[in-house]
């Protein structure tokens, strides 16, 4: 197929949802503010919506496949996810693919681009704060099972209980990974989930290694006066950040 006839393609990676999982990002979740995957299609992008490992219907023994982490489960789905948008006729990866998420799907939408480089735009919505600063670091929250220690993302951070400024990563090293490629975050202000001040200090951080690029700009953040949503006005920013990376031919 001609260059002309293909379109660009994005990985839409769904929210916390045990009930229909990746199907909220298609407008069947009958939730608001999550249906990207569905907004994304109709403005001419290819989108594709894989499932999370141990939510709803997907449930992989992840142990059994050689896995410590749903984390790294899901980003090794996520890339296969991309080899099968790269065979397609009518996708255009010649920029890259996009990786949104909200969520859940806004980490893993960073994990993704971190350890992808076909990932060239990443939007975040509500995906995180420093490790540090979660929940205000209470201890309680890193045991098995709770919190990021859960089996579906990195159990062994429990053995940080008590020394997170131990753990050897954390988002701004992430974010920072991402330089030169552009990154939307979303942060609202009234997240109870992932401090919105966490989320400032980590991205002044990262753009840091934008600048040592000249992509002043690259990274950007906002701030919605709201719970953690992704309501209507960041998603539509989110989309315009997409579009510069990712152009879908006007003739179609």
């Amino acid at each position: 197929m001609e260059n002309e006839k293909r379109v660009p393609a994005v990985l839409c990676l769904h929210p916390t949802d045990n009930t229909v999982g990746h199907k909220v990002v298609v407008g069947l979740g009958g939730r608001e503010n999550r249906n990207y995957a569905e907004e994304l299609a109709e403005q001419g992008y290819v989108t594709l919506a894989p499932s999370y490992p141990l939510l709803a219907n997907y449930q992989p023994d992840v142990h059994a496949l050689g896995w410590e982490s749903g984390t790294l489960k899901a980003v090794w789905d996520n890339m296969r996810g991309l080899d099968l948008l790269e065979s397609l006729p009518y996708v255009d990866s010649r920029n890259g693919f996009g990786a949104i998420g909200h969520s859940l799907g806004g980490h893993n939408a960073i994990y993704t681009a971190v350890l992808d480089s076909r990932v060239s735009v990443v939007v975040s919505s509500c995906g995180f704060d420093s490790f540090t600063d979660y929940y205000n670091g209470d201890p309680k929250n890193w045991v098995l099972e709770r919190g990021w220690c859960q089996t579906r993302y990195m159990p062994r951070l429990a053995d940080y209980q008590n020394r997170l400024d131990e753990i050897p990563f954390d988002f701004t090293e992430l974010i920072g990974a991402l330089a030169p490629r552009r990154v939307f975050v979303s942060a609202p202000q009234q997240d109870s989930n992932f401090q919105m001040a966490s989320v400032q200090k980590i991205v002044v951080e990262a753009d840091r290694i934008y600048a040592l690029y000249n992509r002043t700009g690259y990274l950007q953040a906002v701030h919605p006066d709201c719970p953690h949503d992704f309501p209507d006005e960041s998603r539509k920013q989110a989309y315009a950040v997409i579009a510069k990376t990712l152009v879908v031919p006007h003739h179609l």
